[in-house]
């Protein structure tokens, strides 16, 4: 059977490829390997679906540090606000949360997924899930059509992989799309995982003295082997059984994986400020004060407040400070060494969580091979990418799903035009 436009992969990008292209007139097929369409989606944002991010174009591109700026040519055609105009003429009311997040207003990431069904349902685009593609067809420089694994063939003159990386694979997300990518010419970098936990193999992890201890607003902090931030981000973060985790830690986890490669470490030092509003000298003249005016309390209780207790009576220890101690009887060295871990306490973490275990797949197919206006590939006529397969990817917060409906758009539109174009060859 001939298609205008073929479309592999039933996620955010391969949903809104298909639209597009239909919208286009194309006659489009989108084939899926699972049993459901937008299972990525449907459990994204807490299963509340963060659709995209309100902040401006810049600072979109910030939040995607792997090759955002690859989407600024992209955003000229498609951007954050038509995603939201896009959602409102499906039905698909929004609200806009910290950050800039935008979600669903009634904070159901089903009803995101059944406007994009329906549309698609409306452009009449034939589905085919439960389908898992064995390869995708080329012949002479050109697109020739997908064949299952079943033994099925369909022609078309363009074709979409939108397959999504290797992350969270019980949606789907197996890799599957970078031998075909291959095939046609194109390199994929390597993959890591992002966005994922940290692991660590210090004392105090491996003892569970922290487990389950959150901390709010910390700055965060991944130090070269020189002891220099290369990334430092203020939010929330956790201690867990084997390592950190929390959103601080998912933004860090990236550049962990960059410096563990770029400088062969086993092990990378990350910085914990607690407190990151206050100095070090006016925490230091603050505790002196609190001690100075009730001498004879314990300094535990002296202090109580200034951290979450598991932290403040964790770093008091380090200090080389009796918890029990009067505050009066405690040197003003040891309490100038507690001030300054609660400013800079470091540890090492030797690792991330495996790529199944990561929120987002760093790395993919090399955005220097794509078109991108277009998203097509620069070696195969008819061939386009978008979504997670691409090396591109942000921190959570609305920015990976705004880039997999981005270069969703582009790649349906182009691939439906080209097909277009062929036929009137």
């Amino acid at each position: 059977m001939k298609y205008d436009v073929i479309v592999i992969g039933g996620g955010p990008s391969g949903l809104m490829a298909s639209i597009a292209a239909g919208e286009k007139g194309a006659k489009v097929l989108l084939i899926d390997k699972g049993e459901k369409l937008g299972r990525k989606l449907a459990i994204s944002g807490g299963g509340r679906c963060n659709v995209t991010n309100r902040l401006t174009i810049d600072e979109i591109i910030k939040n995607i540090p792997g090759n955002g700026r690859f989407l600024y040519s992209a955003f000229s055609e498609f951007n954050n606000e038509d995603i939201i105009s896009f959602f409102e003429r499906l039905g698909v009311a929004l609200k806009e949360e910290d950050h800039g997040r935008m979600f669903p207003a009634n904070d159901k990431a089903h009803s995101v997924v059944d406007a994009l069904i329906g549309r698609m349902n409306e452009l009449k685009v034939t589905v085919y899930t439960n389908s898992p593609v064995s390869e995708v067809v080329y012949e002479n420089g050109k697109t020739g059509g997908v064949l299952l694994k079943s033994g099925q063939y369909f022609e078309a003159s363009s074709v979409v992989i939108a397959v999504g990386g290797k992350s969270v694979p019980h949606t789907g997300s197996t890799g599957d799309g970078y031998a075909w990518a291959k095939k046609a010419g194109h390199t994929i970098t390597d993959l890591f995982p992002t966005e994922v936990p940290l692991l660590s193999d210090e004392p105090f992890i491996r003892q569970k003295t922290l487990q389950g201890l959150s901390l709010r607003d910390v700055n965060l902090s991944v130090l070269n082997p020189k002891g220099k931030p290369l990334i430092t981000h203020k939010m929330d973060m956790i201690f867990t059984h084997f390592g950190i985790s929390g959103p601080a830690v998912l933004r860090c986890s990236q550049f962990v994986v960059k410096a563990m490669k770029k400088w062969n470490l086993t092990h990378v030092t990350m910085r914990l400020d607690a407190l990151p509003e206050k100095t070090q000298e006016d925490l230091f003249q603050e505790i002196l004060k609190e001690v100075k005016s009730e001498p004879k309390k314990a300094l535990k209780n002296i202090l109580k407040g200034f951290l979450p207790e598991r932290y403040l009576h964790f770093l008091l220890e380090r200090s080389g400070i009796d918890i029990q101690e009067n505050g009066g009887a405690v040197s003003h060295d040891k309490l100038r060494a507690f001030a300054g871990l609660c400013k800079d306490f470091q540890f090492t973490v030797n690792g991330t969580q495996p790529l199944e275990k990561a929120f987002v797949t760093g790395g993919g197919v090399s955005v220097k091979e794509i078109h991108p206006k277009e998203m097509s590939s620069k070696f195969m006529q008819g061939l386009y990418f978008c979504g997670e397969i691409l090396d591109i990817h942000g921190y959570t917060g609305g920015y990976n799903i705004t880039s997999a409906l981005v270069t969703g758009r582009l790649a349906g539109q182009n691939a439906a035009i080209y097909s277009q174009n062929q036929a009137q060859m």
